[in-house]
């Protein structure tokens, strides 16, 4: 054991150099150099980037879904295939970790993607934030469903 090489990264100075030797540790089945609580806090990281990316792409979809019905003289193609890649990237999320679909149920993150897309609509759109519902009016439903756009009518 006198010649073995003891892992000296620290997490906080290079993480990539840090998680290559927590990798090789492990593989060597080195468990008693591991660095437990920094590789407890990345795996939780994992699952947290994962939630950030879902919540920014359906707050992208929102506010699109916003301007198309906020601003029918603008409607066009553009906006149409940003909704649908939008649409498309909420699935694939949701399908490669189906853990997420839980937030789709959970209110406290809807208002939180909602104020995101209402803060986005109205930066790009010039249109008064309280002039967009304060809640989403659209089921998960329609949201993701591949042909729907909301109504232009509104009030």
């Amino acid at each position: 054991m006198g010649g073995e090489k003891k892992m000296t990264t620290k997490y906080e100075m290079d993480v990539v150099a840090w998680a290559n030797e927590q990798a090789q540790l492990i593989r060597a089945g080195r468990f008693d150099l591991l660095d437990i609580e920094n590789i407890a806090e990345e795996i939780e990281d994992v699952g947290k980037s994962e939630q950030r990316e879902l919540e920014h792409r359906m707050a992208v979809l929102l506010a699109h879904l916003l301007k198309w019905q906020y601003q029918q003289d603008r409607q066009g193609n553009s906006w149409a295939r940003t909704v649908k890649e939008q649409r498309k990237r909420v699935h694939i999320r949701l399908n490669k970790t189906p853990s997420l679909k839980t937030d789709l149920l959970d209110p406290a993150w809807w208002i939180d993607v909602w104020a995101d897309a209402v803060t986005q609509a109205t930066s790009e759109t010039g249109i008064d934030i309280l002039d967009f519902p304060e809640e989403c009016p659209w089921s998960v439903d329609e949201i993701l469903a591949p042909d729907w756009f909301p109504s232009t009518a509104y009030a």
